[in-house]
């Protein structure tokens, strides 16, 4: 499975921006599928989740087009500590975990992820 990321940039405060997941070796519609993003000097934190039946978790809007198997992350309303890296990351979906809690700190390690991409806010 790879995964690419893309959409990344500079924007002001109050601005937007839309984050791509591109998705190859794999059916996004198997995965559940994540945002996570690390700023320099944090730990890495989930942002959104998006499972196989539709159900999301998380900030900002995570959403999907299984036409053309890429992942979206828009987000509204930046501020500075929207600053980071993000990264995207998919895991097969199975019983043994539950997507929505994925971002939440320790508790599954995705099996697949993106290099991530620059997202700086400036004020």
């Amino acid at each position: 499975v790879q995964l690419v990321e893309s959409g990344g940039g500079s924007v002001q405060a109050g601005g937007s921006l839309t984050l791509s997941c591109a998705v190859s070796g794999a059916r996004i519609g198997d995965y559940c599928m994540a945002w996570f993003r690390q700023a320099p000097g944090k730990k890495r934190e989930g942002v959104a989740a998006l499972d196989t039946d539709g159900t999301t978790s998380g900030r900002f809007i995570i959403s999907k087009d299984s036409a053309k198997n890429t992942l979206y992350l828009q987000m509204n309303d930046l501020t500075p500590e929207d600053t980071a890296v993000y990264y995207c990351a998919a895991s097969r979906s199975g019983s043994w975990f539950a997507c929505r809690y994925v971002i939440d700190d320790d508790y599954y390690d995705m099996d697949n992820w993106g290099k991530g991409t620059q997202v700086t806010i400036s004020s």
